[in-house]
């Protein structure tokens, strides 16, 4: 009786909100895989619909545009590095420093991604435009590093500075850092001595 309930299950027609995600979850794995191969700017929605293998009018019941289906895969793509960050640095509660340089490795690790550092931090700003990409930016990667820098200060291993400016002077330097990886100017391994001599700077 199990065996044919799961069989049952295994045939029983698709919602239309399992199919309409389905869809759009296609539509976000082709768009990922152009825009990290080509960039914003050379891949066409016809070249996303083919690869996804659905219809043009499927791509707009879903995104307005080329952009804002961009924009959905540069939040997922920040939405993970997020919760990568968040996940490395767990293991260090009684040592802020640590998770925050744990939580700087997986940054480098991402930015050194080709298709993650065009997507995020190459096409992102001028796809989106500077003011709504760093929006995006905040919720996510910079909003775990002043969760970290926050929680540095309050254990007392950082002595009391602005956080508001020492997150956005930090997070521009990590977006300098992932631009350098990404171009070959920088080696993840000199960039993880720099930041941890910003941090060891910033002990009480």
């Amino acid at each position: 009786m199990a065996g044919s309930e799961k069989r049952a299950s295994a045939n029983a027609p698709r919602s239309n909100a399992e199919r309409h995600a389905e869809t759009r979850a296609a539509l976000m794995k082709s768009a990922r895989a152009l825009f990290a191969e080509k960039g914003f700017a050379e891949t066409g929605t016809p070249e996303i619909v083919t690869a996804a293998g659905i219809t043009r009018g499927a791509l707009y019941y879903h995104f307005a545009d080329k952009r804002d289906l961009f924009r959905a895969v540069l939040e997922a793509e920040e939405s993970a590095l997020a919760a990568r960050i968040n996940e490395v640095s767990d293991p260090f509660p009684d040592d802020p420093v640590e998770a925050l340089m744990a939580g700087t490795r997986a940054f480098f690790a991402a930015a050194a991604d080709a298709g993650t550092n065009r997507i995020v931090f190459v096409d992102g700003p001028s796809a989106l435009g500077w003011d709504e990409w760093r929006r995006i930016d905040e919720r996510y990667a910079a909003a775990t590093l002043r969760d970290g820098l926050t929680a540095a200060m309050e254990s007392g291993a950082f002595r009391p500075v602005p956080i508001d400016e020492l997150t956005n002077v930090l997070s521009a330097a990590f977006n300098e850092a992932a631009l350098g990886l990404g171009a070959g100017r920088y080696t993840a391994a000199a960039l993880e001595t720099t930041f941890r001599a910003l941090f060891d700077g910033l002990r009480a």
